[in-house]
């Protein structure tokens, strides 16, 4: 048995379609781009990975508590958060081709194409050289870097490049009855400003102490120039978020806490550690003073799956002054003199995975194709890996065949199996089929039903990943079986 090449992003966007995790939005009018719909089997194991998530923070954490924020929020947040003025990217077109691009990803798939030849330390110098442009908002001198990397277009093979402009990413919207009394507001681009406008909300009423943190599961929205790459850069997505309450001065302790807990959740998950990496950034966003992504190796490349931010005390100082309503909060711990420290505004350390990201991360490193067998009995096979606990359907119920009271026997057992874990029961084509079926969108266990049953009450287990069986009395199934895909498997290993 060998396992064969890595896939490409195309096979990976033609399973996801196939067999019923991701379809593209409102395809009978040929789709709108970068808009996707999950589908039967993509919405259970998206659900898996934020259950898994959610109790990994609130479950595991006694000083971490969940909040589920409007899409809509007041105006003034944005601009409190910076958003209004300074949540732009910057974009450039191409005179000759008209398409239009992300400059810094451009310079990005420079710095990429160095990494490859084995030129790192240019890599790097470019990054750090665009960082330093961003940074200083020269927008001539990022066209300049562009221009002197002999960056082309991918469609013109030209480098007739327009000037780069700056362009905000947030939707924007009116409320109101009536459009001439209406308001401007927005649809928000993250989900990290509904936590902190209820900083003290939550504090209060859970009389929650400093370090806490609050989780929030919500979409957000984002009018991105180039979105691309399947569902990793979309213009709706849906964020996993918690924000870190602490005490000014902690900050940096926290940050390494945080960026090696989150590391052992991409693993306890089944994301092996080869690909996996950190990856510091070179330009700090404007509320930042560290900040990291967890980057996964995708088919495209390593690239930002989740990241860990040092906010300091930015965004609630922002919300005091604007709102003109304290955002303090009143430690009465004893620092090293024996005071109390007294009012502060916290600072925040941040981990922010987008959910789809982690789905495509999950959903890839799952894709197996190997060849099993030898000679003229040689085939390929293919499965998806996922961890027991994240798969769709945690157990398929198949009858041997479907007369001599078998099929009965089958439906009784997955009816009695279903309050357990997800269940499905299949009796279509020949059992070899059934379990290509069930392999196929990564169910990882198959009961089978025969003849045998009938008479001592045991049934065959397949397993999905080795297809070895055992031989199990089905008294033993819910025990057996839900030991295995209960997320309490993934929570330990946290």
């Amino acid at each position: 048995m060998s396992q064969l090449p890595a896939t490409s992003l195309q096979d990976i966007i033609g399973h996801a379609k196939e067999y019923g995790f991701v379809f593209p939005s409102s395809e009978i009018y040929d789709g709108l781009q970068a808009v996707y719909d999950y589908g039967q089997n993509g919405v259970e194991l998206k659900n898996n990975l934020k259950a898994a998530w959610w109790k990994a923070m609130t479950q595991l954490n006694d000083n971490i508590v969940g909040i589920d924020a409007s899409i809509f929020m007041h105006p003034l947040t944005w601009k409190a958060s910076g958003h209004v003025d300074g949540f732009n990217d910057p974009m450039i077109d191409n005179k000759d081709s008209k398409k239009r691009y992300r400059a810094d990803q451009l310079l990005e798939g420079k710095a990429e194409q160095y990494e490859a030849e084995g030129q790192p330390e240019k890599a790097k110098a470019l990054l750090a050289e665009m960082g330093r442009l961003l940074s200083a908002e020269d927008l001539n001198g990022v066209r300049e870097l562009i221009i002197t990397e002999n960056i082309k277009c991918a469609v013109s093979g030209t480098t007739n490049w327009t000037e780069v402009r700056q362009f905000n990413l947030m939707f924007s919207t009116q409320v109101g009855s009536v459009a001439e009394d209406s308001s401007l507001i927005y649809l928000r681009p993250e989900t990290a400003q509904g936590i902190f406008v209820n900083f003290l909300n939550v504090q209060k009423s859970g009389r929650m102490k400093v370090p806490f943190g609050i989780a929030q599961i919500g979409k957000a929205f984002r009018n991105e120039i180039v979105a691309r790459q399947f569902i990793f850069r979309m213009r709706e997505f849906e964020q996993m978020e918690m924000q870190f309450f602490i005490r000014p001065g902690t900050e940096m302790a926290w940050y390494e806490t945080w960026k090696e807990t989150r590391l052992k959740f991409h693993k306890a998950i089944g994301l092996p550690a080869e690909k996996l990496k950190f990856h510091d950034h070179e330009k700090l966003a404007h509320y930042a003073n560290a900040a990291v992504d967890i980057e996964y190796e995708f088919p495209f490349g390593f690239r930002e799956m989740e990241g860990i931010h040092s906010r300091t005390d930015f965004d609630l100082k922002n919300h005091q002054e604007l709102s003109k309503k304290k955002q303090q909060y009143f430690d009465s711990e004893l620092d090293e003199n024996g005071k109390p420290f007294g009012n502060y505004i916290p600072y925040v350390v941040e981990t922010s995975v987008g959910a789809d990201r982690l789905f495509l991360a999950t959903f890839c490193n799952a894709y197996t194709v190997e060849t099993v067998g030898e000679g003229e009995n040689e085939k390929q096979r293919t499965f998806l890996k996922l961890h027991p606990a994240l798969a769709p359907f945690k157990a398929a119920v198949l009858p041997l065949v479907k007369k001599d009271g078998l099929a009965e026997k089958a439906q009784a057992i997955a009816n009695s199996l279903k309050s357990s874990f997800r269940t499905t029961y299949d009796d279509g084509a020949a059992i070899g089929k059934r379990y290509t079926r069930q392999d196929l969108i990564g169910t990882p266990f198959c009961i089978v039903i025969d003849y045998q049953t009938m008479e001592d009450d045991t049934v065959t287990i397949r397993h999905r990943d080795t297809m070895e069986q055992e031989r199990v009395a089905i008294s033993e199934l819910k025990e057996k079986i839900g030991y295995e895909v209960a997320v309490e498997r993934i929570l330990e290993a946290i």
